[in-house]
């Protein structure tokens, strides 16, 4: 059965279109943008700078009617300039009253660049914000409107108190540079995005997100719930470290996947967000290898499911091996331009790269051997 509210997830939906029509290569991480807005749960960011990290939230923030707000953290960072400093007015009563104005308490949406600079003077004032959605200074406690925190980093949390933090980020993502194939892709829609565009881009309202956001909690879940507690199961034997509580959050996740598929009952596929928890960078193609599996097992081709259900991240070492062979013919080509060679040392290197997430070692073995005979060739003509 579908949900009464169509018209809503097809405005969400158009949103997202438009964003992956703007930033080239980057579906992955803005359909997590559009689970997490309707699951209304908070984001993580990681990646190098100049990967578009900022560039896309403030995309999403120009198309969504809400208040915004954003701060680039450093170790410095006070908690006045997150959450407004107190009235000086009130102060002078004998009243502690903050002023919020313009200020993350405010906020529909709230980026949080350089999270893990985060210091022990906000730490707490954070954490409160981001599981319970609430602000509470001294005598003052304050609900807030925040429909989706979204956090950045280079790096990942090495402190135990940093720890905390990331772990009030359900879902995390790596957002790296797009494959160099795709670079003229990157270079006409980034060049795009510098002119004047005078055509009106689709908006959704924060009040529309909030309607989507209270539907998600009426889906049906009970059709996948064994499925679910399965597939948890077996992540923890694997060494993942999933809390109770995140296994309850991720709810709600799997639910916002059935809702911009415009179901109110949730099919296996939906378990696609689990690909996105992990802890570290080596847990990314483990985690993926079993919830693929499991997806897989359960023969989930149903019709409806969300499209990033049925796409699988993880390397193809025969197409890797059969794309280097072609880049070994074409570097001993003598008609081959320098400008050629270097697009050929940048794919190079891509590909070496991603067969790092080849977890067969004789596959990964397999591939690795043409990629150093083709950099022995690349060094022996420099």
């Amino acid at each position: 059965m579908t949900l009464p509210t169509t018209p809503l997830v097809d405005k969400l939906n158009d949103v997202l279109q438009h964003l992956k029509k703007t930033f080239v290569g980057k579906d992955d991480i803005i359909d997590l943008m559009g689970i997490c807005l309707a699951g209304r749960e908070n984001l993580f960011l990681l990646g190098p700078p100049g990967t578009a990290k900022s560039a896309m939230v403030r995309a999403l923030a120009s198309l969504l009617e809400g208040k915004t707000f954003e701060y680039l953290l450093t170790r410095f960072t006070e908690p006045n300039e997150l959450f407004g400093p107190f009235d000086i007015r009130k102060l002078r009563e004998g009243d502690l009253v903050t002023n919020t104005e313009g200020m993350l308490p405010e906020a529909s949406l709230v980026f949080l660049d350089e999270l893990l600079n985060a210091n022990s003077a906000i730490l707490n004032s954070l954490l409160m914000a981001l599981n319970e959605k609430i602000f509470r200074r001294g005598k003052e406690t304050k609900a807030l409107p925040a429909l989706l925190f979204i956090g950045a980093s280079n790096h990942l949390p090495e402190d135990e108190a940093l720890q905390a933090l990331f772990d009030r980020f359900l879902l995390r993502v790596h957002c790296d540079n797009v494959d160099p194939a795709d670079l003229e892709k990157v270079l006409q829609a980034g060049w795009k995005l510098e002119q004047s565009d005078s055509a009106t881009p689709p908006r959704i309202s924060a009040d529309d997100v909030r309607t989507l956001q209270n539907i998600t909690t009426t889906i049906d879940l009970s059709g996948i719930r064994a499925a679910y507690i399965t597939l948890i199961q077996q992540l923890r034997n694997a060494g993942i470290q999933i809390s109770d509580r995140r296994a309850v959050k991720l709810q709600r996740l799997i639910a916002a996947s059935a809702v911009l598929c415009k179901r109110n009952t949730a099919i296996l596929s939906d378990m696609w967000v689990l690909r996105y928890i992990w802890d570290t960078e080596e847990q990314q193609e483990l985690i993926a290898a079993i919830v693929n599996t499991a997806l897989v097992a359960n023969d989930e081709q149903q019709p409806g499911a969300h499209p990033r259900a049925v796409i699988n991240s993880a390397p193809d070492a025969d197409a890797i091996y059969k794309e280097v062979q072609h880049m070994t013919t074409q570097w001993e080509a003598a008609d081959t331009s320098p400008a050629e060679r270097a697009l050929i040392k940048d794919r190079l290197r891509y590909l070496n790269d991603r067969c790092e997430w080849i977890n067969n070692d004789t596959q990964k073995n397999f591939v690795l051997a043409p990629i150093d005979q083709l950099w022995e060739k690349i060094m022996q003509t420099n």
